[in-house]
């Protein structure tokens, strides 16, 4: 039952959308490409400054415009919490 659950869960992670402003680490690495590390350089960059376009990451180490092009239909740009 409980790996039901995590199907379901990360499933609907695929599906939603990803605020790069606020998504957790575990949000971000449902994206394609993004493992612990490049989760981490994201969560790094945006204390510092907030993404205010979704092409902004490619300011992140690790990202480049194959990983916009393949990602950007899940990612959204939210409000900055900072």
């Amino acid at each position: 039952m409980k790996v039901l659950i995590g199907l379901i869960l990360s499933f609907g992670l695929l599906l939603a959308n990803i605020d790069i402003n606020n998504a957790s680490k575990s949000e971000l690495m449902s994206l394609k490409g993004v493992g612990i590390k490049t989760a981490q350089a994201i969560i790094d960059y945006r204390k510092k400054k907030c993404f205010k376009t979704i092409e902004s990451l490619k300011e992140v180490k690790g990202i480049g415009p194959e990983f916009i092009e393949k990602n950007k239909k899940q990612l959204r740009v939210g409000k900055c919490k900072k």
